[in-house]
């Protein structure tokens, strides 16, 4: 099993660590210390070593921070995360708000008591970030202190080590282009905007750049590693020796100069000295390699990281192998709804169905020599109330059995060597009151909408956000999270820079992978949200149209519950739409599926309508 279900929380453990944290204020010269969610990588997930928030707090969603005041403390979350938060903190202990409407350095200038000392470990914060948190303390004319180390690792008694897991190399046949013309249009892109050297800060990007994959992170197949790319000199890439077996040291060292992760300072403070002009990230690079270069007088000059458009604009050999994965995920994903429906519900448990799940996704991969190398993050499988926890993640103490009459949200994806699947479906649990099904055909809609859309070049997620919410803006409702999330190629389920959201600035290019998943959570009762993965096309005429126009094409194979949909409520194109589907879901996934209950199912479930 790649997922594992015991508790991780434990709200009765905060207190005496808060106390604990409180107890170095003084030595350390401050009144308050932020601990984001983020390590010295700024991933969105992070390796065990560093789950510094969730070992002080007790909170584990994957975004929000912790600020610990002399005399209160506050934790930040996003809407994601709101239920979440409030049931896995000690509300003795901690305050709760919004980190999108109200984040630390807002709440820092509006709350924030005159000469207030702020503590911060500049390693695991980006640039972007520390500028935001400098105004605040300013404003109220304090002052924000640089930590030497971070203060949770040393009350942290049982920290666990750093992750030495293998490394291994992406195929060229799935990867698509070779690390030597990847670096050869970094440096050029270096020479043309006069700048020395680059600073590759996320693993995400080394991992693309260098076409290898690791598992030092749960769920997301990257080394930690950074690089430092010169537009003229052999690059160097920092990354422990003890990761690499003799056949990918070798081929690493025939694209790089290989350093262990503790010169990396060093080299830093070297380009500093050189006076070099180093591009950097301030979204994705910690603020401390910034500090280190110009303390040491380095121009610094800010950036996108190089690689986060080509590595979001999949080429070729990226879009087929991620086609491949989504076939073979579907078929499990069929093997694996046909068998929930044969069972009484009653008799089993959220784990029970996430266990049965990656097992199919494994089972399914063998098969068809389609490994599943992991899961691509924790499933949130949620029965009847549980499913309104948006990122809900079933526990041995959350784990309930399913009930007649619910609805079980399934969000899931698989790891595979040629793509990186994600996909939701909402699933009816015997007769589902027909005023659940209404919210369900609301989010139908939405989701249908965005995969019926045609657009222009320079389009932005911002742009196409509201059509995913019409249907239920029109009723009144909305739902808490984005739209849709970009998706790497065996890398990370969550990629940037594209996304569907309020705040979606990136315009869309042809090759994007992004996800197409709106929803609506009853709080306490039941929670719908349906998810396809789509890629932007290249764009193609329009019949009496003036001008060509982008859209998406639908990746996930898997049949949507046509018993939870009221269809009186779809117009004729969003039922043409889906009809479609379903017809190209049945015989795209019908030659992998050899059981013949499975395939009746399947032949039953894409009927048209």
């Amino acid at each position: 099993m790649f997922q594992k279900f015991e508790s991780l929380s434990r709200p009765e453990t905060a207190r005496d660590r808060v106390i604990a944290l409180r107890s170095l204020f003084d030595d350390l010269g401050v009144d308050a210390i932020l601990i984001p969610k983020s390590d010295e990588y700024l991933g969105e997930y992070i390796p065990l070593c560093a789950e510094r928030l969730a070992w002080l707090t007790s909170f584990t969603g994957s975004a929000g921070s912790a600020l610990i005041l002399r005399d209160s403390a506050i934790a930040f979350t996003d809407g994601r995360y709101t239920a979440q938060i409030v049931s896995q903190c000690d509300a003795s202990i901690f305050m709760f708000e919004d980190m999108v409407s109200n984040p630390p350095s807002k709440w820092i200038q509006d709350n924030g008591s005159q000469k207030l000392q702020v503590g911060i470990d500049p390693w695991t914060l980006p640039s972007a970030s520390v500028k935001k948190l400098q105004d605040a303390v300013d404003h109220i004319n304090g002052t924000l202190v640089m930590l030497d180390n971070n203060p949770i690792d040393t009350i942290w008694q049982d920290q666990p080590n750093q992750p030495l897991e293998p490394v291994s190399i992406q195929p060229l046949d799935v990867a698509g282009q070779l690390t030597k013309d990847k670096l050869i249009q970094i440096k050029s892109d270096l020479s043309e905007s006069d700048t020395d050297t680059v600073i590759i800060a996320d693993p995400l990007s080394i991992a693309w750049i260098f076409n290898i994959r690791g598992n030092d992170i749960a769920h997301n197949p990257v080394p930690l590693a950074r690089a430092i790319i010169n537009k003229e000199d052999e690059p160097l890439l920092f990354i422990d020796k003890r990761k690499l077996d003799m056949e990918i040291e070798a081929y690493l060292n025939q694209l790089a100069d290989l350093r262990p992760p503790s010169e990396f300072d060093d080299v830093l403070k070297d380009l500093g000295r050189a006076q070099a002009r180093v591009q950097i990230d301030p979204n994705s690079s910690s603020h401390a390699i910034s500090m280190i270069l110009t303390d040491n007088g380095a121009q610094t000059i800010e950036a996108a990281d190089p690689t986060s458009l080509p590595r979001a604009i999949k080429n070729n050999a990226e879009l087929k192998g991620s086609a491949h994965a989504h076939v073979v995920d579907g078929a499990a994903m069929v093997t694996f709804i046909a068998w929930l429906k044969s069972q009484k519900p009653s008799d089993l448990t959220e784990i029970d169905v996430a266990t049965k799940l990656e097992n199919t996704r494994a089972s399914m991969g063998e098969q068809h020599q389609c490994p599943l190398k992991d899961i691509s993050f924790d499933t949130i499988l949620g029965s009847g109330p549980n499913a309104a926890i948006i990122h809900y993640r079933v526990d041995e103490d959350s784990n309930r059995n399913l009930q007649d009459g619910e609805m079980l949200l399934v969000d899931s994806g698989g790891q595979y060597v040629s793509g990186t699947t994600d996909i939701t479906r909402t699933i009816g649990l015997g007769k589902v009151p027909d005023n659940q099904k209404r919210y369900f055909t609301l989010v139908l809609k939405g989701m249908i909408d965005i995969s019926l859309l045609r657009f222009p070049q320079g389009t932005r997620g911002v742009d196409i956000d509201a059509f995913a919410r019409t249907a239920l803006w029109k009723s009144g409702l909305d739902y808490g999270h984005g739209t849709g999330h970009g998706v790497g190629s065996y890398l990370a389920v969550h990629e940037g820079p594209q996304s569907i959201s309020k705040r979606a600035m990136v315009k869309f290019q042809s090759g994007m992978i992004v996800s197409n998943e709106p929803g609506y959570y009853r709080e306490d009762a039941f929670g719908v949200r349906i998810e396809n993965l789509v890629y932007i096309h290249k764009a193609r005429d329009i019949e009496n149209g003036e001008q060509r126009m982008l859209g998406f094409e639908t990746l996930t194979l898997c049949p949507i519950e046509k018993d939870l949909i009221i269809q009186s409520m779809l117009t004729k194109e969003q039922l043409d739409w889906l009809n479609s589907y379903h017809k190209r879901v049945l015989e795209e996934l019908s030659p992998l599926i050899k059981d013949e209950d499975t395939q009746k199912w399947l032949t039953e479930a894409t009927r048209p309508l």
